[in-house]
């Protein structure tokens, strides 16, 4: 299959251009700048010049591919209303490219704020609708395209998407606790996060592309529930230092934007997705990782 991947050399993005090419399909990723350009390129991946905001170009490499990831996003937590804008306008053009075609296309999204009190699950509905919403609604725009001949799916991934060279989430906590001189958590820390290693990630990714009916939700979630207070313990030791509780008002100013996130309930659960695609991770968990020192290499910085 010919593939056209947007954040193709973002972090998920690049490991799942890896797993393509491994399988034996064809890549064009979508690249802004000559240094991912020149990244695809040494991979085998062709380039599409352009950006989120490039929305014809877009629609040019959904037309002429025969299935589509989309795995960017601009992440810009100044500005979220044009992150979110840039995300339904790209989501829309993509879609609009693939109607009448049965052809897949899989966008990238989340398991926060989907269910309350519980882990959420591939059966709950995405409750952010329109464009003023989380993600500009991404979720649900695509999924108005399936009864236009568009075999949209939803990859919605775990908080943290980890693993060596990740700077995500967990690399903002950590680095926060190297900051700070403490490792800290929110409230009483029994909070959970949902965690998958970036290969596991990039695995579900694919073969959702290759097999998943038209509007499947599918839950990137190895580890369906690790307590918030854990991960700062994991990474307090990691760094020689001591793990504290942060008052849930103070929680932005400790870690920064982070904080609006890191005393969230954000456990899902994967058991649906696992019987669909026959998807088993085999990663190293959460812990795993922050043991090994995946978040405190200043080389990887």
């Amino acid at each position: 299959m010919h593939v056209f991947v947007t954040g193709a050399s973002g972090w998920i993005g690049s490991h799942t251009v890896d797993d393509l090419l491994a399988a034996g399909h064809t890549v064009t990723g979508l690249a802004r700048s000559d240094a991912s350009a020149a990244a695809l390129q040494a991979k085998g991946a062709a380039v599409l010049r352009g950006d989120l905001d490039d929305l014809d170009t877009i629609r040019r490499g959904a037309a002429e591919a025969e299935g589509v990831l989309h795995l960017a996003n601009k992440h810009d937590w100044a500005n979220a209303a044009a992150t979110n804008a840039s995300e339904r306008g790209a989501v829309e053009a993509i879609a609009e490219a693939l109607v009448g075609s049965d052809r897949p296309f899989v966008l990238a999204s989340g398991v926060a704020g989907l269910a309350q009190g519980r882990p959420s699950n591939e059966s709950d509905p995405n409750p952010f609708v329109g464009p003023d919403s989380m993600r500009g609604g991404s979720e649900n725009r695509g999924f108005d395209f399936v009864d236009q001949g568009v075999r949209t799916i939803a990859a919605r991934f775990s908080p943290t998407t980890h693993g060596i060279g990740d700077h995500g989430f967990i690399k903002v906590i950590a680095d926060a606790a190297r900051e700070r001189g403490v490792s800290g958590y929110v409230g009483e820390g029994t909070n959970s996060w949902a965690a998958v290693h970036v290969t596991d990630a990039a695995r579900l990714v694919r073969l959702g592309l290759e097999q998943a009916p038209a509007g499947s939700r599918l839950h990137a979630v190895a580890e369906t529930a690790i307590p918030t207070r854990a991960i700062a313990e994991a990474i307090g030791e990691g760094l020689g230092l001591p793990v504290t509780s942060i008052d849930p008002a103070d929680a932005v100013a400790h870690f920064g934007f982070i904080g609006q996130f890191f005393g969230m309930e954000m456990s899902a659960t994967s058991d649906e997705t696992r019987k669909l695609l026959g998807w088993e991770p085999t990663g190293p968990g959460l812990l795993e990782d922050i043991a090994a020192g995946a978040y405190f290499d200043v080389r990887v910085a």
